[in-house]
């Protein structure tokens, strides 16, 4: 009866490969195998397998690659040996044993029972059956090689086995390299002992990757440490596969979970079958709080972006203060993303204060918000390490440090006072290639040749230095600039973004916070503002998730604000103070109009965007080298403190005459600028 279902099942497999172009997709792989060149006892042959597909053929074979797909390998290696020797595709196979069939799955049902959870997956025996993961890489190996198959010999010349194919040995999920090649393997005819025929061995790629899910991260980030506990995940990534993932990256991932039996020890690690890039979906909606706040301030495309900014972070700090700053935070945190094209956009601030306490606080608190934040501790790694592979390749195994953990995301430094000047040097090094290099030496880990990786690092950083600190040093050498301390010049200038929160009303600033933290105690929960808008930290990460995800183009006048304002300021600051304005200043330029753009839930970028983008840009450099002749107040884009109406009409005021003024500054120093800009 049993063989009668192999023949109804193998029917059936036929039936899939002929609708599904796997014959003939079989036909084409077996071009590689016919150069004279090539020798090897086993074949491997890949084949793309749609379960619903399978299933709408033969529902028992469907569930069979499901739930036993050992056994589906066998019975399409059955088949696909049949078709190779009637068609005559590849003369060089003579057995069954010689195809290497490996069943490559679309998908999995959308179903629990085929999904593990890496946060509570079990560690227990049970049928080796595809399953569905998704995570985050945290670690993973250089590649290796393995044994995908081999042919071994009867020592006995007089038994039939001592030629031919008659036993092939080839990688099953979850086997050590010991289960493929050993020399205690004996002859099923006549018990005498196996030799390998070394010429005839197969060798693949192999690497390793840990896995880990991607609320794990919680434990690194700025939020409140929970008491759970997370367990990493070891993935085999073979051949095709290798390469495919990049550390930092969340993955989904289809794989067979095996036990592998290293004496004494058994380790859980799963056999990937299928990468595919993943993105968990996060919330792409505007709260109604926002919705109104929009509709309210469609006059003016200034007031929506600067409410949002002064009504934020309420819990941590009273509104007015570290307005500027909190736009900041804001754009970084809309501007900052890895799309599936490996397109990157990314917004580094710095912040220079006195306060670092409360200024900390503030930055948490936004870290909390980002897709995926990771708060660096200064004692911890901040871009690679390398340990041994524990698997027994023995290979170097390169572990994700605080700014690759945060791919696509933002990476808190902290207090800049708290770094070596050596690791100062290699974060001023990072933020000016967007790389960072790890030397592997051969010799420790097994290589003929030493080897030096490069990793794209594809995150914002935030920082903060409080100069006085590091320096003791209150005088400034030229107008306009802030004091740095012992902070280099060239870190200040590969950060991009500076911002000064510097305390305009002195004491009052003081009370102001102080009152807001002992209200704060003594009313928990209650808000302390009633006349602000009142938005949650849900509203804010709703807003931010959405406007991240907005697609922007630059409007033909603000490109040309950016533009002549470059052109201007490189002339200007070049003749006068020697500073070039590097390509780099432009495309902090666009990265921030098109920040505030998204920030206004809107599409395409105004001149009104550039404005802002040209006032935090020219304070930026202000702070780094002193001012120019486009003279502009500390706090341009926020003038007066927001309490009314009215105080959004008075900023509105002076945005616009900033907007003429760069405009009069671009059609002075910029060449060419009066072909292009209208004397107002």
């Amino acid at each position: 009866m049993k063989m009668a279902d192999n023949l109804s099942l193998k029917e059936s497999v036929l039936v899939y490969l002929d609708r599904s172009g796997g014959l003939q997709k079989l036909s084409e792989d077996c071009k590689q195998f016919n150069d004279p060149q090539h020798t090897g006892a086993v074949y491997r042959f890949c084949i793309s397998v749609n379960p619903s597909d399978v299933i709408e053929v033969d529902p028992v074979l469907g569930n069979c690659i499901l739930h036993d797909p050992l056994r589906a390998t066998t019975l399409f290696q059955s088949v696909c040996f049949l078709a190779l020797k009637t068609l005559s595709l590849v003369e060089k196979i003579h057995t069954e044993s010689q195809v290497n069939v490996i069943l490559k799955l679309t998908h999995l049902p959308p179903f629990p029972e085929y999904t593990m959870d890496l946060c509570s997956f079990p560690r227990k025996y049970g049928p080796m059956r595809p399953v569905s993961m998704e995570g985050l890489v945290i670690a993973m190996t250089r590649v290796t090689k393995y044994t995908q198959g081999a042919r071994f010999l009867c020592i006995n010349d007089d038994c039939p086995c001592c030629t031919g194919f008659h036993h092939i040995r080839v990688h099953a999920p979850g086997a050590t390299e010991s289960a493929t090649v050993r020399n205690d393997f004996s002859c099923m005819i006549c018990n005498s002992q196996l030799r390998e025929d070394v010429k005839f061995r197969v060798l693949g790629d192999k690497q390793l990757v840990e896995l880990i899910h991607v609320k794990a991260l919680d434990v690194v980030n700025a939020h409140q440490q929970r008491s759970l506990r997370y367990q990493s995940v070891t993935l085999f990534l073979r051949d095709e596969l290798c390469n495919s993932m990049r550390i930092g990256r969340l993955y989904r991932v289809l794989g067979i979970p095996a036990h592998v039996h290293q004496w004494p020890n058994i380790t859980w690690s799963v056999e990937a079958n299928t990468v595919q890039p993943w993105e968990p979906e996060y919330p792409h909606k505007v709260s109604v709080s926002f919705q109104q706040l929009l509709k309210a301030t469609a006059s003016s495309p200034w007031r929506f972006p600067a409410i949002v900014a002064h009504c934020f972070g309420l819990d941590i700090a009273p509104p007015g203060l570290y307005n500027t700053l909190k736009m900041g935070l804001l754009l970084s945190l809309v501007q900052t993303r890895a799309d599936e094209k490996d397109t990157f956009s990314n917004l580094d601030l710095l912040v220079i204060t006195t306060d670092t306490l409360i200024l900390d606080r503030l930055m948490a608190y936004s870290l909390g918000l980002a897709c995926r934040g990771v708060r660096h501790q200064a004692s911890g790694e901040m871009f690679a390490s390398l340990s041994r592979d524990e698997h027994g390749t023995g290979t170097a195994n390169i572990h994700a440090g605080s700014a690759l953990l945060a791919t696509g995301g933002i990476c808190m430094l902290g207090d800049l006072a708290c770094y070596k000047k050596d690791r100062l040097d290699s974060i001023q090094s990072v933020l000016e290639s967007r790389t960072v290099s790890v030397f592997i030496p051969g010799k420790k880990y097994g290589e003929d040749a030493d080897q030096q990786l490069s990793f794209p690092i594809q995150c914002s950083f935030w920082a903060l230095t409080d100069p006085f600190q590091r320096s003791g040093r209150a005088d400034c050498a030229v107008l306009g600039t802030a004091e740095m301390g012992s902070l280099p010049i060239q870190l200040a200038d590969a950060f991009g973004l500076v911002i000064q929160c510097r305390d305009m009303v002195g004491e009052q600033t003081l009370l102001a916070q102080t009152v807001h933290t002992l209200q704060q105690a003594v009313k928990p929960g209650k808000p302390l503002y009633p006349l602000c808008w009142e938005f949650s930290s849900q509203d804010y990460q709703e807003l931010l998730a959405h406007a991240q995800s907005l697609k922007v183009e630059l409007s033909a006048g603000a490109e040309k604000m950016i533009h002549g304002y470059y052109m201007a300021s490189r002339r200007v600051r070049t003749q006068s103070q020697g500073v070039k304005m590097s390509v780099a200043s432009i495309k902090l330029l666009v990265s921030l109009a098109e920040a505030h753009c998204k920030l206004c839930l809107r599409t395409r970028v105004l001149e009104e965007d550039a404005v802002i983008a040209v006032l935090l840009c020219e304070n930026s450099v202000t702070l780094k080298h002193g001012a120019s002749a486009l003279a502009i107040p500390p706090d341009a884009v926020f003038p007066c403190d927001l309490v009314d109406v009215d105080s959004l009409h008075r900023r509105d005021t002076s945005l616009d005459e900033l907007h003429q003024n760069i405009l009069r500054f671009i059609y002075a120093y910029a060449p060419g600028a009066d072909t292009y800009i209208t004397e107002e």
